[in-house]
């Protein structure tokens, strides 16, 4: 393995019956890079007239979402009252805070007539002391996002900053997230300024230093080091990392800095649920949704 790149993460795939899912963190031996602590990547799929994705609600504390795709569209309703339709190069940023419920669906429109759903899916875990944070959603849409060239390749700011540029997601620690686009024959250096990095494949071929990557799999980088990517083929990258938060606790869609937290959310969410989602409790459902996800085992 190359100097360069501290650990390889092979993409781990799930069938969710006609839609695959690939997921790369948390890894057994790479929970997190900087504040990432799930990364998955959705499809690429297709779905024919009538079919699409049905996320029903669930519940989240102590991190933030960030939804991100390449095709297709995601409805998402959250208990804040927020109905919003994501679309590719837009962000929605989610923060969960002490809790917060939402849905992803397949828009009327793409669901009537058929669509293709291609995308990547994240967790920032929040800093102790702001776990507990009001939730709150934004909405970034494209335009708004930091585009610029750099090496031959063309990068897209989702979050945080990198190479003097800052995306406007408001984000609670040192943090950087990157969609690159590299035409065959780019080379791009990686001296990005933050303590841990993490390059993903999305497709094509390219090297690492002239060490080839794969598509679907993770390369976290070396402390310090600056190497080269380079495109054999048009390829697509997903770049992550940030500044190291320490050791978080994970239970399904909660996390947290003590395991204390998780169980308490637990409790409440079954509790929400056996009292059919009050309005004022820590946990109410999206307008309009009936359903919910239960507590798994």
């Amino acid at each position: 393995m190359s100097a360069m790149i501290e650990r390889r993460i092979e993409g781990r795939t799930r069938d969710l019956g006609g839609f695959e899912v690939r997921r790369v963190l948390p890894a057994p031996r790479q929970r997190m890079v900087g504040p990432f602590i799930f990364f998955d990547q959705m499809g690429p799929a297709q779905f024919a007239p009538g079919q699409g994705i049905d996320v029903r609600p669930h519940p989240h504390i102590g991190l933030a979402t960030v939804t991100y795709l390449f095709e297709g569209a995601l409805r998402h309703q959250d208990s804040l009252g927020i109905d919003a339709v994501i679309r590719p190069g837009d962000v929605n940023w989610m923060t969960a805070g002490r809790g917060v419920v939402h849905s992803e669906r397949t828009p009327p429109p793409e669901r009537a007539d058929g669509h293709a759903l291609y995308g990547i899916q994240t967790w920032v875990a929040l800093p102790e002391g702001q776990e507990d944070i009001a939730p709150a959603f934004h909405h970034h849409p494209a335009a708004s996002l930091p585009d610029f060239e750099r090496d031959g390749a063309r990068f897209r700011l989702i979050l945080g900053t990198a190479w003097g540029h800052e995306a406007p997601a408001e984000v609670f620690s040192p943090i950087f997230y990157l969609h690159g686009s590299l035409p065959a024959g780019a080379a791009a250096r990686l001296d990005i300024e933050h303590d841990e990095r993490a390059v993903y494949l999305v497709s094509g071929e390219a090297t690492m230093d002239g060490e080839g990557l794969q598509p679907g799999e993770m390369a976290v980088l070396t402390p310090g080091s600056a190497p080269v990517l380079a495109a054999a083929t048009e390829s697509v990258v997903m770049l992550c990392g940030g500044t190291p938060l320490g050791k978080r606790e994970i239970f399904w869609n909660f996390v947290a800095s003590d395991a204390d937290r998780l169980t308490q959310a637990r409790a409440d969410w079954s509790e929400a649920a056996a009292a059919g989602f009050p309005a004022d409790g820590r946990f109410t459902l999206p307008a309009g949704e009936t359903e919910h996800i239960p507590l798994p085992e």
